[in-house]
């Protein structure tokens, strides 16, 4: 990988829409082959229109899975990553709302054991950020957004999956490096993402008598639809520069650790976090 950076641009609408970024993030590499690690297990990826959450479907449909993808209105992007998985021989279910809301969650889990006749792997992975450098001026109401979209949507997912899943399955959260290392102008996003680390430490722990294991992702910059609907020009133009490879990442380098997480390969791992930061290191 490059380390080029990518041009100014703004998005004014969160989460953000994949189709309008320039370059597009890579979802996946030409040279990811897969191995049937996955072969007919069925995912929930809450996110899953686009970046990381495309990333981990494409993975996983050339892994073999089924997967259901829940997104919130990015219409455009979530049927081209429907497209993508069905072209590597695996079905999609489209799943439109809002994951900040208990029922869509619990209609999540329904209308997937409906289309599919099981769970075996939910992702945690949506999210929303804002660029906010002073707490006294966080709006009250994108306070309680950004945690009923960041880790309120984790308890309502889980608790209405859970009682669908069995020994061997899996559950992965989308944490952050921000999370070990603060973030001073993203202080909602970044204590969201603090609990999200308590709750697969906790979660991991009260599940581990039913053989389910529960993990955690931690990116550090990855360009996905987030970045240019959250920062200015000039953010973006810089965004991956602060980490010592000197680039942003790319989605196609986050998926593998999904699919790591929810295969076999991670049998004696849970209540754990991969750290995928360009180069970061953290005291966790």
């Amino acid at each position: 990988m490059s380390d080029q950076k990518q041009p100014p641009q703004h998005q004014d609408k969160q989460p953000g829409d994949e189709y309008a970024m320039r370059p597009e993030p890579e979802y996946i590499r030409e040279s990811y082959r897969g191995t049937d690690k996955l072969l007919d297990k069925v995912a929930i990826i809450t996110g899953g229109d686009s970046g990381i959450g495309r990333a981990v479907a494409v993975h996983y449909a050339r892994e073999g899975a089924d997967c259901a993808i829940a997104y919130l209105d990015e219409d455009k992007d979530a049927e081209e990553t429907k497209r993508l998985v069905e072209a590597e021989g695996r079905r999609c279910l489209v799943l439109k709302g809002d994951v900040a809301e208990p029922e869509f969650c619990r209609d999540i889990v329904k209308r997937t054991l409906d289309h599919f006749g099981k769970i075996n792997i939910v992702i945690n992975n949506a999210a929303e950020q804002y660029d906010w450098d002073d707490i006294t001026e966080i709006p009250d109401d994108q306070l309680l957004r950004t945690f009923q979209t960041n880790i309120f949507s984790h308890f309502y997912l889980t608790k209405s999956a859970l009682p669908h899943l069995s020994e061997g399955d899996t559950i992965i959260s989308t944490s952050s490096i921000n999370a070990f290392k603060g973030n001073n102008s993203l202080i909602d996003y970044t204590a969201t993402k603090g609990a999200i680390q308590g709750l697969v430490r906790s979660l991991a722990m009260s599940l581990m008598d039913r053989g389910i294991r529960v993990n955690a992702v931690a990116p550090g910059p990855v360009w996905t639809p987030l970045i240019p609907a959250s920062f200015d020009d000039e953010k973006v133009a810089s965004f991956g520069g602060q980490v010592p490879m000197n680039r942003a990442g790319q989605p196609s380098e986050m998926g593998p650790a999904y699919v790591y997480l929810a295969s076999e390969e991670s049998s004696y791992m849970s209540g754990q976090t991969m750290h995928l930061n360009g180069g970061v290191i953290l005291n966790t």
